[in-house]
């Protein structure tokens, strides 16, 4: 399979532009990784899309190209999640008319289930994990001919999230490096893909516990992997996709592994002085660059942190500053 292109990213633009709110951009205070040199950041304020987080773009390129192609059958699509791709299909299924069924584990959180019902899904409770969600899933697309998506290991997937480089470009056109956090890797196929051709360094950043795109780069190819950590639930893909494993070679993206600590503490930073309550995925991100290990901007570097989603219990956020 060949890697993702500049090509697919650049359709996926055209395709989803008047969909999707445009990546709105922050110049955040100057930091300075411990005993190093300050730095320019500028944040990405992704987790303000439409469902809280950059799936609606990949999602959305989804269901709109196959619609285009006349591939999309009449009993609509379907998807195995109850985080954020399945928030993002059903999303954007309702937004082209299209039917949504969306499988998850019985275990999932009501709050959930009713925020996929408001989107007008059909939800279907299937099993305690997400493994037999993911078979009824695919069992459900055989016998009724729904088209089956996927969180993150399909080239529209990725190529959709990449539209965010594009954008995150044209509003900090010099920009030497973008920080994303990473799961099974769509985001930062598609991010990494548009960067590489931007001239952009891509700093790869994961849950040292949750490490599938630095074990499948150590392995020389994707492998399966424990998953456990604070950013789980965004983040506990359990194997990279071909796409991002690609992507990473290609662009020579640098790997990063941070710990859960640090993960608490940059998401707790992004509250305390920016009063933004993100996900614990966007804080893996900017864990990335602040903390000893991580990546070190070089002095007057100009780089941006993707705060990629925000469908988090804001419960555990603490006003340290008051």
């Amino acid at each position: 399979m060949s890697g993702l292109d500049l090509a697919e990213v650049t359709a996926a633009r055209a395709r989803i532009g008047a969909h999707v709110r445009p990546l709105a951009v922050t110049r955040a205070d100057d930091h300075r990784v411990a005993d190093g040199a300050p730095f320019e950041l500028h944040l990405a304020l992704e987790h303000l899309q439409h469902t809280g987080s950059f799936k609606a773009r990949g999602a959305q390129n989804f269901i709109q190209a196959h619609l285009e192609s006349g591939t999309l059958p009449a009993a609509g699509v379907t998807i195995a999640s109850g985080g954020n791709a399945g928030l993002a299909c059903a999303w954007a299924a309702r937004e082209q008319g299209v039917h949504a069924t969306v499988f998850l584990p019985a275990t999932a959180p009501a709050v959930k289930v009713e925020r996929l019902r408001g989107y007008g899904a059909d939800v279907r409770q299937i099993g305690d994990e997400y493994a037999e969600a993911q078979v009824a899933c695919q069992e459900f697309a055989a016998r009724s001919g729904a088209l089956q998506s996927h969180a993150y290991d399909h080239r529209l997937i990725a190529a959709g999230a990449g539209t965010l480089m594009a954008e995150l470009h044209e509003q900090v056109p010099d920009l030497d490096t973008v920080v994303v956090a990473v799961g099974g890797g769509g985001l930062f196929a598609g991010v990494a893909t548009a960067a590489r051709h931007l001239g952009v360094r891509t700093v790869a950043v994961e849950p040292e516990h949750c490490r599938a795109l630095s074990a499948a780069l150590a392995a020389g190819r994707p492998v399966d992997v424990a998953v456990e950590s604070v950013a789980a639930d965004s983040l506990g893909a359990r194997r990279i996709s071909d796409t991002a494993l690609q992507a990473a070679r290609s662009g020579g993206a640098v790997s990063v592994l941070v710990t859960d600590e640090a993960i608490v503490d940059a998401r707790q930073l992004l509250w305390d002085e920016y009063r933004l309550a993100v996900e614990h995925a966007a804080g893996t991100a900017l864990a990335g660059i602040l903390r000893p290990g991580g990546y070190r901007p070089a002095a007057g570097e100009k780089v941006a942190v993707v705060l990629c989603g925000a469908n988090t219990d804001p419960s555990d956020l603490m006003d340290r500053n008051s």
